[in-house]
């Protein structure tokens, strides 16, 4: 039985590796700078890595690096230079292997031929450089910084950090510390006490609590040390790379080998004693040390796990790389590999880059800042954005990965909860659109220049004030960790609570203070001033409020009896009686849904009136009220007006849910072609920066839409699928279940369902 097991798993490996090498990237070509780079890493680590002159580069990233400024900083640049050099003749070929997680660059000249495999261990802060030669080769390995020095950031690149376009003067990016030691390079970045944490609580009014709230900036040290084996150092040169000038530290062979390996550990940990960091530092490179062994097999058996546990394959028995669905599926999967590349990050994969951001001028010409700018902001998340990178991964089935994203959330609670006390003396916890890592409003969108006596608990900004139900989108992925993984939900009952005791007290709270009765005519709250996101403003009962209160109240009922006690219910209960209905109205004859029973402004260009059928699922395909879900995609003159593939747009995941194949392949489409960049899935900047993960992500989802949509018990297959796209699939459903199919010429040649038992449940598009 052991024996027959052992080969089920081989054969599943080999499956998994044979389905990633028809998407792995080759590169024939060097590159021209770090644009045409390509992404490697693992664990919490990316890569942006790219061969240019004969020298092979890499940036480095790791996540919830954050300095004062709240700037998500990379760790710096390494260069590797081999001599004689095998990159310089024309025989050059740089790989990126899906299936094991690494870039493999390799190279012939003059009978030299050599091979530099790059990759990151998924379970230790370790990044490992295998050269290997067929002749005995001198390496150079450098660690190249721009933060040798003190660096004023200014006008528009202090969005990099939380100043923004705040006027605050004297911003900088303070120096690291960067030193030969014990025969490597060691490099580290120390906060001090002082950070934008307490310009932030000052500002906003909450220095009362403030010893009470949780900093996660405060003495915040990263870095770590780059070594090489049989390798020592050889000075230091200064150069400028683009626009950015630099200092490099160098390691060489002490002679010539056939065979080197040059690591870079790294360490992040909050603690006033860098003593304390570089001892910590030493642990992760013991612990490395006493599993190098057993490292590169068990990241290698993680990555074909990755692969064997969900994936999209469209049009692979006719592979072109001419033909858009084809790119669909091969860029879904690149997508996903970099979104597994942040797996087991303390912060989420951020949606203005994730861990793959380059130098900026070749994203914006006049942005010639150093490579640690990215726009919108470090520690500073936009929630609108940031849900789109998590929820494709309920469906691809990387729960693993979720966590980083609700700690996010769930390490500020406190903070949120101290903003209701502290403004408004009542419960519940107030969670703002641009929030911060600590759980308060970015200071620049709160305004610093406030008119008298303006409520201190609302973003003095036209885009942003009352915006603050985007939260109960991770309430709602929180909770769905029961059904789809099985996973005990325990530890976020009190997190949902508490974002859903803000409106029930906060809306009562406004109406005391407009008249003697806290609720409606109908024994509804009055959900005003609020905001349909950041387009309908001032808005009176948005839909997208009322959407979530009704799905997060009703999903938190239905969790098994072991999570509420009977009081918590009952107090649930009575807060579903206080919600208001969904609105509607009529065009061109014709009832439609909503944004809002009313609204004073339209803002943005987000189709509000459709977050009804997604994410809060109350109409869509198989639901009460689809016909007025179409009139809203038909005849909305705001909603047709608005529709696009750009950015964040969801209008692909909207029409799918709807049953529009046309439009749901062509919106989808727009969104995983390729890229136009070297690297296919370096999209964007489209509302925010490249790579852009929020685009990437919504195109997941609506992917993952087309294919497959559940409701109640029932899984519906191919609800908006073309017919001439041959597709195999393997996603997941609520109630533990994995579905795997297989379209082929518009009809399904193999159906596998997990468990079992759920394949009753299964109900196919009668058009296959």
């Amino acid at each position: 039985m052991k024996k027959l097991l052992l080969l089920l798993l081989l054969s599943y490996s080999f499956i998994a590796s044979a389905q990633k090498e028809q998407y792995n990237l080759t590169w024939t070509s060097q590159s021209k700078n770090s644009s045409e780079s390509m992404p490697c890493g693992g664990g919490d680590i990316g890569l942006n890595v790219w061969v240019e002159q004969g020298n092979l580069y890499c940036y480095i990233a790791r996540s919830g690096t954050f300095d004062q400024n709240n700037a998500m900083l990379k760790a710096g640049r390494v260069r590797i230079k081999l001599s004689p050099n095998p990159f310089e003749g024309t025989d050059f070929k740089q790989e990126l292997q899906l299936q094991n997680g690494s870039v493999v660059v390799s190279g012939k000249n003059n009978g030299l031929s050599a091979q530099v495999n790059v990759w990151v261990d998924v379970f230790r802060p370790v990044i490992h450089f295998s050269v290997s030669s067929n002749q005995p080769v001198k390496t150079e390995a450098a660690f190249e910084s721009w933060r040798y020095k003190d660096r004023p950031v200014n006008k528009t690149e202090k969005n990099q950090g939380s100043q923004k376009f705040a006027p605050i003067n004297d911003v900088k990016t303070l120096k690291d510390q960067i030193a030969f030691k014990n025969n490597g390079i060691l490099f580290y970045h120390h906060n001090l006490d002082s950070t934008i944490f307490d310009f932030t609580v000052n500002q906003e009014g909450m220095d009362a609590v403030k010893a009470d709230m949780f900093n996660p900036l405060k003495n915040l040290t990263f870095g770590g040390m780059m070594t090489g084996k049989g390798m020592k150092p050889a000075g230091t040169y200064t150069g400028t790379y683009i626009n950015t000038d630099f200092e490099g530290w160098k390691l060489e062979s002490a002679s010539p080998t056939k065979q080197t390996e040059i690591t870079v550990s790294l360490h992040t940990q909050q603690t006033p004693s860098v003593d304390a960091w570089q001892q910590g530092l030493n642990n992760t490179i013991v612990a490395a040390n006493s599993a190098a062994k057993t490292a590169r097999q068990k990241t290698i058996d993680w990555w074909q796990q990755y692969w064997q546990r969900s994936f999209v394959e469209i049009n692979t028995d006719k592979s072109n790389a001419a033909d858009t669905a084809w790119q669909v599926g091969r860029n879904y999967q690149l997508f996903r590999y970099m979104l597994g590349c942040n797996a087991y990050g303390q912060y989420p994969t951020k949606f203005n880059g994730g861990l793959f951001t380059y130098d900026p001028v070749f994203i914006n010409k006049t942005m010639d800042y150093t490579p640690d700018f990215r726009n919108w902001g470090g520690g500073l998340m936009t929630a609108q954005n940031q849900r789109l990178v998590y929820y494709p991964m309920l469906r691809s089935g990387d729960f693993d990965m979720m966590p980083s994203q609700f700690k996010f959330y769930t390490r500020s609670l406190h903070n949120a909860e101290l903003r209701s006390k502290v403004y408004w003396n009542h419960g519940g916890a107030c969670f703002t659109e641009q929030i911060e890592n600590f759980g308060l409003p970015n200071a620049a969108e709160y305004n610093l220049k406030r008119p008298a006596g303006y409520d201190k608990g609302v973003e003095y900004n036209a885009w942003l004030e009352y915006t603050w139900d985007t939260v109960f989108e991770f309430c709602q992925m929180m909770l769905m960790q029961d059904s789809y993984a099985g996973k005990d939900v325990n530890a976020y009952i009190p997190f949902v609570e508490s974002c859903l005791t803000f409106f029930d007290d906060h809306y009562q709270y406004l109406a005391s203070h407009r008249g003697a009765k806290t609720l409606d005519g109908a024994g509804h709250l009055v959900l005003y001033p609020g905001s349909a996101a950041e387009t309908f403003k001032m808005a009176y009962n948005a839909n997208s409020t009322i959407g979530a209160l009704q799905t997060i109240t009703a999903r938190m009922l239905a969790l098994p009896e072991k999570y509420l006690s009977k009081e918590q219910r009952e107090k649930l209960t009575a807060l579903q009686k206080r919600i208001p209905p969904i609105t509607f109205r009529q065009m061109n004859g014709h009832t439609v849904l909503s944004p809002a029973l009313s609204w004073e402004r339209v803002n943005n260009v987000e189709n509000m009136q459709f977050y009804t059928v997604f994410p809060w699922s109350i109409f869509g395909l198989h639901k009460p009220g689809l016909d007025t879900a179409l009139n809203t995609w038909k005849y909305d003159t705001l909603a047709v007006k608005f529709r696009s593939g750009i950015g964040w747009k969801q209008d692909n995941i909207f029409a799918a849910r709807l049953g529009q194949t046309k439009e749901a392949a062509r919106l989808t489409s727009f969104k995983l072609k390729d890229s136009g960049r070297r690297f296919p899935a370096f999209w964007g900047p489209g509302f925010d920066w490249t790579p852009d993960h929020n685009w990437g992500g919504s195109g997941m989802i609506g992917l993952q839409e087309m294919l497959m949509q559940t409701d109640d018990q029932k899984i519906y297959l191919f609800p908006a699928w073309p017919k001439d796209w041959d597709v195999h699939f393997k996603l997941h459903a609520p109630q533990q279940t994995t579905v795997e199919a297989t379209l082929k010429n518009g009809k399904v040649v193999d159906l596998k369902v997990w468990p079992e038992s759920r394949r009753k449940d299964i109900v196919l598009n009668q058009d296959f």
